[in-house]
C-alpha cells in the first residue's frame, strides 16, 4: 500500500501483492514422488529436474526437495513442458504440486533433447519442440515425419482455424476476433496444443514405444494479448481462462495417451529477466563434429557419466577376481579322495577288485 500526504487527507491505495512465477505439475505418475511445498526452484535448473525425471544423470545435484527419489528402473514415457509467457499464474485447480520460481531466465531443453536422441537414437524418440521468434513464427524441431503436418506460421494457422476440427468451434471467442493478430496468435497457440493431442491420437505407436519424448512448447499469446491489449482488457481475460482450461485438458489427454506414464508440467512466467535467442534448426541434423569445441572430431575428454560406468566395470572386475581366487584356493585344497566323485568312485572300484 501506498500513502499519499496524509496530511491533505487522501486515503490509502492498497495495490495486489506482486505474484511469483510458478512452475506447476498438471500430471505425474505414482512412481514420480513430487511434494507438496513451498520450495523455490531457480529457473535455469528446470532442464535439470526435467532430465531426472525421465532418468537422466545431471552434471550437479539437483538439492531441491520438491522432487524425491523414486524406483530406478520405472521412469515416465514422456516429458512435457509447457512455457506461458504473459502471466505469473493460471487456475489450474486439477494440478499435482505447484513450486515458486526464483531467478525467471530463459532456458531451454537443448540438453535433454540431446541426452534422449543419443541414447535412444535407434528407436527415433519424439522430440519436440516449439517456440515463437522475433517474427511470431514457429520453428519446430521434430524427430519424426508425422509431426510435419502441424501448422507453424500464422498463415498456416489461418488457413487451420478455417478447417475441421477447428479450435473455434469448442469454446467462445468471447471478446477475442480471429482476424486480430494478437488474437490469431493466441487462437494458433491452442490450436497447436489441441493438434498435438489429435496425431498422437491416430499415431497410438508413438506413444508405446520403448523411447521417452520430449515435449518443449513456449507460448506468448498472453504476453503478446497484454501487451497490444493490457492485462485488464477483456481479451486478456477471456484469453487467460480460455488457456487455463486447455491446458487443463492438454494435461489430461497427454497423461492418457502414454498409459498414465507422462509427466506434464507448466511454467508461467510474466516475462524472462534475460531474453534468450532462439536459432532456427531441425533436432534431426546430426553433427560431423562429435566436440564442438575441436576442429579436429576429437571425442570430449571427459563425459559426466564416466563416474558411472567406471564403478560399473570396477566392482564388476573385482567380484570377478574374487570369485577366481576363491574357487582356485578350494581347486587346490580339495582332497580327491574326499571332495572328488570321480576318484571315490575310482577307489570304491579298486576295492572291489
Amino acid at each position: 500500500s501506498s500513502k499519499i500526504a496524509q496530511g491533505l487527507g487522501v486515503a490509502t491505495v492498497n495495490h495486489p501483492p506482486p505474484s511469483n512465477p510458478l512452475l506447476t505439475v498438471l500430471q505425474a505418475p505414482e512412481f514420480l514422488s513430487f511434494q507438496k511445498g513451498d520450495w523455490p526452484l531457480s529457473a535455469e535448473k528446470i532442464p535439470d529436474l526435467v532430465a531426472l525425471t525421465m532418468g537422466f544423470s545431471v552434471e550437479e545435484d539437483l538439492s531441491w526437495p520438491g522432487l524425491q527419489a523414486g524406483p530406478l528402473f520405472q521412469r515416465p514415457r514422456a516429458n512435457v513442458l509447457v512455457v506461458v509467457r504473459g502471466v505469473d499464474s493460471l487456475d489450474l485447480p486439477q494440478s499435482v504440486a505447484s513450486y515458486p520460481l526464483e531467478n525467471p531466465v530463459a532456458f531451454t531443453l537443448d540438453s535433454v533433447a540431446e541426452m534422449v536422441h543419443s541414447t535412444f537414437a535407434e528407436y527415433t524418440p519424439v522430440v519436440l519442440q516449439l517456440a515463437p521468434s522475433e517474427e511470431r513464427l514457429y520453428m519446430l524441431g521434430k524427430a519424426n515425419a508425422v509431426f510435419e503436418d502441424l501448422p507453424v506460421t500464422l498463415q498456416q494457422i489461418r488457413a487451420r482455424l478455417s478447417q475441421d476440427g477447428s479450435v473455434l468451434t469448442s469454446f467462445p471467442l468471447n471478446s477475442l476476433s480471429r482476424n486480430a493478430e494478437a488474437d490469431l496468435l493466441f487462437l494458433s497457440e491452442v490450436q497447436v496444443l489441441h493438434d498435438i493431442t489429435a496425431l498422437l491420437q491416430r499415431h497410438r505407436h508413438l506413444a508405446k514405444d520403448n523411447s521417452p519424448d520430449l515435449y518443449s512448447l513456449e507460448l506468448s499469446g498472453l504476453e503478446e494479448l497484454s501487451r497490444v491489449y493490457g492485462k485488464d482488457s477483456p481479451q486478456y481475460r477471456d484469453a487467460t481462462s480460455i488457456l487455463a482450461s486447455v491446458l487443463q485438458k492438454f494435461g489430461e489427454d497427454m497423461y492418457r495417451l502414454y498409459g498414465n506414464s507422462a509427466a506434464v508440467e507448466v511454467v508461467t512466467v510474466k516475462t524472462f529477466e534475460a531474453p534468450l535467442t532462439r536459432k532456427s534448426r531441425s533436432i534431426l541434423e546430426s553433427k560431423q563434429i562429435s566436440n564442438p569445441g575441436s576442429p579436429y572430431n576429437l571425442a570430449y575428454k571427459y563425459n559426466f557419466e564416466y563416474a558411472v560406468i567406471f564403478n560399473i566395470v570396477l566392482w564388476m572386475m573385482i567380484v570377478l577376481v574374487l570369485a577366481v581366487i576363491v574357487i582356485a584356493y578350494n581347486l587346490w585344497n580339495m582332497d580327491p579322495g574326499y571332495d572328488s566323485i570321480i576318484y571315490r568312485m575310482t577307489n570304491q572300484k579298486i576295492r572291489m577288485d
